[in-house]
């Protein structure tokens, strides 16, 4: 089988890689370029604990055909704060405990940024809403709404 050359940026970092032409794009990221940051849970786009984000659109990478993602700007968890700091997402979960055994938190962290990205300012209902195609066994979700509605600015 012949290999397909992807160009894309993943985190700020051009890659130029050759790919199985029918790898998803979590392969891709853990298997190839030993980011593990993004889980793979499932397998079948169901839990998004593999959630990334393509050309700022939340995709369940397990799913997500790597070829698919030639020429696009791909963010991970481990893209979302450079710094030895905690980004304030991630402080917040942590604030709030909704990070409990962490499994689900990369996805859980990643469709959020996606929703504030999108309205700053959401309702519960739409928080919840942008958080319901992750599935989290530890928290009950509360503790994960009482960590995004402590980002919203005052009302």
């Amino acid at each position: 089988m012949d290999k397909f050359l992807l160009n894309c940026t993943i985190n700020g970092q051009n890659i130029s890689i050759k790919i199985d032409p029918d790898a998803t794009l979590n392969h891709l990221l853990r298997e190839e370029l030993h980011m593990t940051g993004t889980k793979l849970g499932c397998g079948s786009g169901d839990c998004g604990a593999c959630t990334v984000l393509v050309n700022g659109i939340s995709v369940n990478s397990c799913i997500f055909p790597a070829f698919q993602a030639n020429g696009s700007d791909i963010l991970t968890i481990e893209g979302v704060e450079n710094d030895p700091k905690l980004s304030r997402v991630q402080k917040a979960f942590v604030d709030y405990g909704a990070v409990q055994c962490g499994f689900c938190s990369p996805g859980m962290i990643m469709s959020v940024i996606r929703l504030l990205e999108r309205n700053p300012n959401p309702s519960e209902e739409e928080i919840r809403r942008g958080v319901s195609g992750n599935l989290c066994r530890c928290t009950g979700y509360q503790a994960i709404i009482n960590a995004v509605r402590s980002l919203l600015p005052f009302e």
